[in-house]
């Protein structure tokens, strides 16, 4: 049997209820040499029945299951499984658009040195698991990736939107399984640390959901770990400019996901001690954010997904 082009690598946990149209949105890309491993992460939900139940009607699709040791393992055990030459990661609860792997083939065929590549993501918000309509596009650099683009603007912004090089992958040692949080960005900077080329696509590719997370959210570790990251490259970076940057996106990520109004609060203010000038530098976006943490209080939870999605 030939090795195809693609493997497609679906780490899943509890994650049911969308599962289903992530695999199909691979089944329908017009680039059909791929195959798919989803990797069931320990899931109490009907996870693994539903990845099994579309794999009874295409043998491309391979499930395989551990016990919950977390994404990043679960990723890793993905790559390990995989036959393709090139490793597209899907998170269970987005989906792709029908060009996405063609897209991603024809870049590569195009720069042979590019090693990672990714596009642009459409950001929706989860309407009773239905996907609602876009709110923003993230932006793509014209350039190759450099460690700020990793570490300070999450250029990739989520590892649905990555397709890797699967030699390189195992030779930077793949996603590190000791980070629950900014394991993606971690994982660029180190690729990128080591003088490998990341190219984006000018074409959003990724539809990736947006849930209201907040109450299950660790905010202060995912600060922690990404300061742990952002330190180990603090002589490639603004250390704090930085801060102040990622402060500013968890506070509105803290606004839009229902967590209390003093969660976003604190992060504003971590981010204007860190660096005040950078924090307020984004316009409109640092307007929002700083008069949704004044207005957050008397605020419905619908008002502060629309204005910070």
């Amino acid at each position: 049997m030939n090795k195809p082009h693609f493997t497609v690598v679906i780490p899943a946990y509890n994650a049911a209820k969308t599962i289903r149209s992530a695999i199909c949105s691979v089944l329908k890309q017009s680039d059909q040499d791929f195959d798919i491993v989803v990797i069931d992460d320990g899931s109490t939900d009907d996870t693994v029945y539903a990845a099994l139940e579309l794999a009874e009607t295409d043998d491309r699709i391979r499930v395989s299951s551990q016990k919950n040791q977390g994404v990043s393992a679960a990723r890793n055990l993905g790559v390990a499984l995989a036959r393709g030459h090139l490793i597209a990661f899907l998170d269970a609860d987005d989906r792709w658009s029908e060009n996405k792997l063609a897209e991603h083939r024809a870049l590569h065929d195009r720069d042979p040195a590019v090693e990672a590549s990714f596009g642009r993501i459409a950001f929706r918000p989860d309407q009773d698991g239905a996907m609602g309509h876009a709110k923003t596009v993230s932006q793509v650099p014209d350039a190759y990736l450099d460690i700020p683009d990793a570490v300070v603007e999450n250029a990739v912004c989520t590892c649905s939107n990555l397709v890797v090089e699967r030699d390189s992958f195992l030779e930077i040692g793949g996603f590190s399984r000791s980070m629950r949080y900014a394991e993606d960005q971690d994982f660029l900077a180190r690729f990128i640390g080591d003088g490998r080329l990341v190219k984006g696509i000018q074409e959003t590719l990724v539809d990736y959901r947006m849930s209201a997370d907040g109450l299950s959210c660790d905010f202060d570790a995912m600060l922690q770990n990404w300061r742990d990251l952002a330190v180990r490259w603090s002589h490639r970076i603004d250390l704090a400019g930085a801060e102040a940057l990622y402060c500013r996106y968890l506070a509105r990520r803290a606004l839009r996901s229902g967590a209390r109004a003093s969660v976003a609060r604190s992060f504003v203010k971590r981010g204007l001690a860190a660096h005040s000038q950078i924090f307020l530098s984004g316009g409109r976006r640092s307007a929002l954010t700083l008069g949704g943490v004044l207005a957050a209080p008397l605020m419905p939870a619908n008002m502060r997904t629309a204005l910070f999605a």
